[in-house]
C-alpha cells in the first residue's frame, strides 16, 4: 500500500502543485511586467511634461541663433535647472556635441541613441532605457530644439532607475513571499486532503486483502465521512456480509445435501443387504423392503433433479419447452399424485380447482415441477393431523391464481424475505436441500408469473402463484380451438 500512497502523492504533486507553481510564477511575471511598465511610463510622462514646459519657456526658437549664442543660453539653462537632484540634463548642439551637462562630469564615453532617434523622428522626441558606462540603469528623453532655421540642437534629460528598480525588486520579493504562503497553504491542505483519501483507501485495501485470503469476517472500520469512499466502504462491508452469508449457506447446503443423499442411500443399502441375506424371507418383508428401496430411490431422483435444475439455473441454461396446455388439469394431476402421501402422513389435503379449461403458454413439466416443490414444502412443514388446501381460479380475465395453504410451523418475518434465495433454509430441522423455492422462483419468473409467500409463525403459510393464461372455455366445458 505504501507504493500506492506514494503514487497518489506523486500524481498530486505533479498534477496539482506543479500546475499551481507554474500559474503563480506566471502571475508574478505578468504582474512584474505590468508594474514595471506602469512605473517606467509614469517616469517617462513626468520627464516629457517637464521637458516640454521648461524648454519651451527657456529657449526662443523663433529665430536662428549663432553657435556661440546657443552655447551661452545652454549654460544659463543648465545653471537655472532646479531638478538636478532628481535628474541630469544635457544640452546638445546642432552638431550632436554635448555643450553642457548638469552633472559636470565628462560624457565623452556615454551613449545616447535616443538623440539620434529623436533627430530622425517626426515629433522630435525619443526615449531610451539602458546603462551608462559606469553600469547605472537609466532612462533618458531627448527633446529636439527646432526653429525657423531648422534643428538647432537638443535637450536630453536623464534619470536614474536604481531606486525604482529597488522598489520593483522589493515588490517582486513580496509577491514571491505571498506565493510561498499560498503554496504552503495549498500544500498543507492538500496533504490533509490526500491523507483523508489515502488512509481510507489503505484500510479498504487491507480489508479487501483479508477477504481475498478467506477472512470473511473482516470489515472496514473508522470511516468518518459519508462521501464516495464512505459509500465504497459500506458497499464492501455489505459485500463481505453477503459473501459470508452465502458461504455459510453454501456450507449448510453441502452438509444438508450430503445428509439428504446419505439417508436414502443408507436405507437402500440396508434393505438390499437384508433381502440379500434372507433369501427365504416372506413376501411381506420383501414387499416392504422393495417399497422402501423404491421410495428412497424416488427421493434420490428428486434431489438429483433439483441439483441439476439448480445447476442449469445458475449457468443460465435451464431449458424450457413452451407449448399450450391446460394449467388446472396439470395441477389436478399433481394433486392426485399427492393424495397417497396425504393418507400416508395423516394430513388432510383439500382442493378447490375450478372446472375450466385454462390454457397457458409455457412448459407444462416445469409448471408441474413448481406445484410439486410447493406442495412438497407444505407437506414437510405440516405435522400429522394438519391440513393443506389448494385453490385455483381465475383472478382476472387473463390471470390464473393458485393458492396453496398449510397449517404448518410457519416462517419467521426475518426468514420470509430470503426463502427463495439459493441455499437458504428457514428451518434446518426439516429435511430439504434449500434450493426448491429458488428453482420455483426462477421457473415462475420465466413464465411471466408471480410468487408471493405469506406466513404466520407457528400457524400457517400461504403461497400464491399467478400466471398469465388464455381462457378458452365453452358453456358445455369443451375447448374450442383458438381463433374459432
Amino acid at each position: 500500500m505504501a507504493a500506492g500512497k506514494s503514487s497518489i502523492t506523486k500524481r498530486w504533486v505533479w498534477n496539482t502543485l506543479c500546475v499551481i507553481v507554474v500559474v503563480l510564477l506566471g502571475l508574478v511575471a505578468v504582474a512584474m511586467m505590468l508594474f514595471k511598465e506602469q512605473y517606467y511610463e509614469s517616469v517617462r510622462l513626468t520627464m516629457n511634461s517637464r521637458a516640454t514646459g521648461m524648454v519651451n519657456s527657456f529657449f526662443n526658437l523663433s529665430t536662428a541663433e549663432s553657435d556661440e549664442a546657443f552655447n551661452l543660453r545652454a549654460k544659463d539653462f543648465v545653471e537655472s535647472f532646479n531638478d538636478k537632484n532628481i535628474m541630469e540634463v544635457w544640452v546638445i548642439d546642432r552638431y550632436g556635441n554635448v555643450v553642457v551637462s548638469s552633472s559636470g562630469f565628462s560624457v565623452a564615453n556615454e551613449k545616447y541613441p535616443d538623440y539620434f532617434e529623436a533627430k530622425n523622428s517626426q515629433d522630435g522626441k525619443a526615449d531610451w532605457i539602458g546603462q551608462t558606462s559606469s553600469g547605472e540603469h537609466i532612462m533618458s528623453l531627448t527633446f529636439m530644439l527646432s526653429g525657423s532655421g531648422g534643428q538647432q540642437g537638443a535637450v536630453r534629460y536623464i534619470i536614474s532607475l536604481q531606486d525604482l528598480d529597488a522598489q520593483l525588486w522589493t515588490l517582486f520579493l513580496l509577491l514571491i513571499c505571498l506565493c510561498a504562503v499560498i503554496l504552503a497553504f495549498v500544500t498543507i491542505s492538500g496533504v490533509f486532503f490526500i491523507r483523508s483519501i489515502v488512509n481510507p483507501v489503505k484500510r479498504i485495501n487491507e480489508t479487501a486483502l483479508r477477504i481475498t485470503n478467506g477472512d470473511l469476517s473482516a470489515r472496514i472500520e473508522g470511516q468518518e465521512y459519508e462521501d464516495e469512499i464512505g459509500q465504497l466502504s459500506q458497499t464492501i462491508n455489505n459485500m463481505a456480509r453477503e459473501i459470508n452469508e452465502s458461504d455459510r449457506m453454501k456450507n449448510e447446503f453441502l452438509s444438508t445435501v450430503s445428509h439428504e443423499l446419505r439417508t436414502p442411500l443408507t436405507a437402500i443399502k440396508g434393505w438390499g443387504e437384508t433381502l440379500l441375506d434372507t433369501p427365504t424371507a416372506d413376501a411381506a418383508l420383501q414387499e416392504k423392503g422393495l417399497q422402501v428401496i423404491i421410495h428412497e430411490s424416488e427421493r434420490l431422483s428428486h434431489l438429483v433433479d433439483e441439483l441439476l435444475d439448480f445447476s442449469r439455473m445458475e449457468s443460465g441454461n435451464m431449458s424450457m419447452r413452451f407449448d399450450r396446455f391446460d394449467l388446472f388439469q396439470t395441477l389436478k394431476e399433481v394433486l392426485t399424485a399427492f393424495n397417497e402421501r396425504a393418507l400416508r402422513e395423516s394430513i388432510q389435503l383439500e382442493s378447490d380447482v375450478a372446472e375450466k379449461n385454462i390454457q397457458m403458454h409455457g412448459d407444462s413439466n416445469r409448471i408441474k415441477q413448481v406445484f410439486v416443490n410447493v406442495l412438497d414444502n407444505a407437506f414437510k412443514y405440516t405435522q400429522a393431523g394438519g391440513c393443506i388446501s389448494v385453490k385455483a381460479a381465475l383472478a382476472q380475465e387473463n390471470t390464473a391464481e393458485i393458492i396453496i395453504s398449510d397449517t404448518g410451523c410457519g416462517i419467521s418475518p426475518e426468514d420470509l424475505p430470503h426463502v427463495t434465495e439459493k441455499f437458504y433454509k428457514a428451518n434446518t430441522a426439516v429435511r430439504g436441500s434449500g434450493i426448491g423455492l429458488a428453482v420455483v422462483s426462477e421457473i415462475v419468473e420465466k413464465h411471466a408469473g408471480t410468487l408471493e409467500i405469506q406466513s404466520v409463525p407457528g400457524k400457517s403459510t400461504t403461497v400464491k402463484l399467478t400466471f398469465p393464461v388464455e381462457q378458452d372455455t365453452l358453456e358445455n366445458g369443451e375447448t374450442s380451438p383458438k381463433g374459432e
